[in-house]
């Protein structure tokens, strides 16, 4: 009987004690996501104007960022979770990517995305780059001497077992049409981030721009991006009103033909933007999509024959009016040739081959717009010295 009395009372203080630990496992649990919901870590947030491929909401610990592929004929949203380092999320939110935050490395398959860093001044968490070879910012460029970057591409891919032994807290890719996300499965399954970056679809060159603001969430520079992108912003739409002004609109001819096809940019397209915004009328307008759209020569020679100007004419620093002619002689038919008004973007290159216009171009379309008006309408900007553009001698 005693026996009996005793294991009741054990079994008793058992339950007793379990009781209290398992409250105390929640009200430690309740302590740490109240601790999480009533310190707000985000006071700089960031509002998207312009870009349509991304989103950002912000709650008081974590963001969520959905990326939006504009290459699917429904609606294809990703959605990450970007909680703040030493923070835990609410459980419903744990079968997202969660990414903690700020990111302290990053690996990108594109060195045009070296842009948003430098505007952000955080080229330091660069840790991984596809091609070590078409880079400008000096910056990295030190970074890769110094071996701080891996060379992570391999066979016009990516080196799977390089980027997992680097593992960086996140992978930037480039979106197309044949990089979905289920193709990084094995980084996925090594706890490795993978994210999509579709910034050359939008259909603003403002939109394009906007695309550093997705940068700046990862790294918590909400403050910075605000405070730099609303000058850019501002000084884009001066630029536009001015432009807009001018009664004439010359004529504009764009690209080169390539293998026998030359792609003009669609008339919905950033660079089509670009030339209205600058005061230019583009033919391609009458289209709607974005991206560039494959024209045989013989459907552009009409324009070519009396476009006022020809822009974005080859893609080698090194070229001339004259080596382009030898890539086709009908070229010295065009009226752009004949008055010499031929146009590069090629004017920032280094011995590496890299082109700026790539990179710090694609943030900061205010200057590659004063560029394009004061070759459109020099009397606009008469003071203005081209950066990303220059002409073929």
């Amino acid at each position: 009987m005693k026996e009996f009395i005793m294991r009741r009372i054990l079994l008793l203080i058992w339950l007793t004690v379990g009781f209290i630990g398992c409250k105390t496992k929640e009200r430690d649990s309740n302590e740490q996501n109240s601790k999480n919901s009533s310190q707000n870590f985000f006071k700089e947030r960031v509002e998207i104007k312009h870009a349509k491929g991304f989103s950002i909401e912000y709650f008081d610990n974590y963001k969520i960022v959905k990326i939006i592929s504009p290459f699917e004929k429904t609606t294809d949203t990703t959605k990450y979770i970007l909680v703040q380092r030493g923070t835990t999320v609410p459980d419903i939110l744990k079968n997202n990517t969660v990414i903690e935050m700020p990111i302290r490395s990053l690996a990108l398959t594109s060195s045009m995305h070296i842009g948003l860093l430098s505007y952000l001044n955080s080229e330091h968490v660069l840790t991984g780059l596809s091609s070590l070879q078409y880079v400008f910012s000096p910056k990295v460029i030190a970074m890769i001497d110094s071996g701080k970057v891996a060379e992570v591409g391999k066979d016009q891919g990516i080196n799977e077992e390089k980027l997992i032994s680097i593992h960086p807290d996140l992978i930037m890719t480039t979106g197309s049409p044949s990089s979905k996300l289920e193709h990084y499965q094995l980084l996925s399954d090594a706890g490795i981030p993978v994210i999509s970056n579709s910034e050359w679809v939008e259909n603003t060159p403002l939109g394009r721009a906007e695309w550093v603001k997705l940068m700046a969430a990862f790294l918590n520079e909400e403050a910075l991006v605000n405070e730099k992108f609303a000058k850019t912003e501002a000084e884009y739409e001066r630029l536009a009103k001015l432009a807009g002004s001018s009664k004439n609109k010359p004529l504009i001819l764009s690209g080169l033909n390539t293998k026998d096809v030359w792609f003009m940019p669609n008339g919905n397209s950033y660079m089509a933007r670009f030339f209205k915004d600058a005061g230019g009328n583009f033919p391609s307008q009458a289209t709607k999509d974005a991206g560039s759209l494959p024209l045989s020569f013989e459907s552009v020679y009409p324009t070519a024959l009396k476009a006022d100007f020809w822009v974005n004419v080859g893609f080698d620093s090194r070229d001339t009016r004259n080596s382009i002619l030898r890539q086709d002689k009908r070229y010295a038919d065009f009226n752009a040739f004949k008055t010499g008004k031929m146009y590069s973007y090629n004017n920032r290159t280094n011995s590496r081959g890299s082109n700026d216009f790539f990179e710090t171009g694609n943030v900061e379309p205010d200057v590659v717009l004063a560029d394009l008006i004061h070759i459109f309408h020099p009397e606009l900007l008469p003071d203005h010295t081209t950066v990303y553009y220059k002409q073929l001698k």
